[in-house]
């Protein structure tokens, strides 16, 4: 159990390091209309933003060894921290100085985490169905449909919507890895190609990491990163808690379930009050690309 959380604060720094610099490059780079993919080719040519990815794609194997040992519920609520981190980050190297309310946010993050912490009890191993694996797939096509019309909305009202779409889907992301079959440690991962290439949760994490990352980016074009990235923080711990609880076997230490709930919320909470960290500096937006 302490492997796991581990890795999910390792999987938090990470995260948190990479969304300011993916803030920076998605508003340096020209708007798109629509759920244009093209922004992603764009993007890709900023050291910032290719950094970030990297730090992500660290994460994203940190969170995993972290979701195969943890419940979902306790690995979202760590990793929903990043935005204290970023704010603590910014406070010491970018001179961005932490208010009343920040200091407020930051220690409710931190108390919630120590609650779910205690609360928390190793991953007790469940049978994934066929039919759970697809519904995980199904589900991330649905998201993906959805953000098409919703990539239209301008203004706050298009960063909130596709903020939720990306968090959903950061969080299918997470269901769809505890999903993956097999041992997955590098000493039988060769062993398991087969059968990880055979699973719909395979598919499901990959798009859903796209859709993720695409709709966050436009997401960050559209509004201020705390219209973005509070309901992404939100989308993206309690969908896959509920999941995790209802379908995957997840539990707390006997008798703690109160105290696990409140830290969960707790951590929730107070990293939506951080969220306006996950921007460094204001950036003019440029023009829509209407091509």
């Amino acid at each position: 159990m302490l492997v796991g959380l581990l890795a999910a604060a390792g999987a938090a720094l990470c995260y948190g390091v990479s969304s300011v610099l993916e803030a920076v490059a998605a508003r340096r780079t020209q708007a798109v209309q629509g759920l244009d993919p093209r922004l992603l080719v764009r993007l890709f040519r900023s050291w910032a933003y290719v950094a970030g990815v990297c730090l992500d794609g660290l994460g994203f194997l940190l969170s995993l060894v972290a979701v195969r040992s943890l419940p979902l519920f306790v690995v979202q609520s760590v990793v929903a921290s990043f935005l204290a981190i970023t704010a603590i980050l910014g406070a010491l190297f970018l001179r961005m100085p932490l208010s009343r309310a920040d200091r407020l946010g930051i220690t409710v993050v931190v108390g919630g985490l120590v609650l779910v912490g205690m609360s928390a009890t190793e991953d007790r191993s469940v049978e994934v169905s066929d039919a759970e694996q697809w519904g995980v797939l199904a589900a991330t096509l649905l998201l993906a449909v959805a953000a098409i019309p919703l990539a239209r909305l301008p203004g706050a009202a298009g960063a909130r919507a596709l903020g939720a779409v990306a968090g959903l889907a950061f969080g299918a992301t997470a269901v769809a890895s505890r999903m993956l079959p097999g041992d997955l440690s590098p000493d039988h991962l060769l062993d398991e190609v087969g059968p990880l290439l055979e699973s719909p949760a395979t598919y499901a994490l990959a798009v859903a990491g796209v859709v993720a990352m695409l709709t966050y980016s436009i997401a960050l074009q559209r509004g201020s990163v705390t219209e973005a990235t509070a309901p992404l923080v939100v989308g993206e711990t309690v969908a896959p808690a509920l999941v995790g609880l209802l379908l995957l076997g997840d539990q707390t230490r006997p008798g703690w379930g109160a105290v696990a709930c409140l830290g969960f919320v707790l951590s929730v909470a107070g990293a939506v009050s951080l969220a306006r960290h996950g921007e460094v500096e204001p950036v003019e937006a440029p023009h829509a690309d209407v091509a």
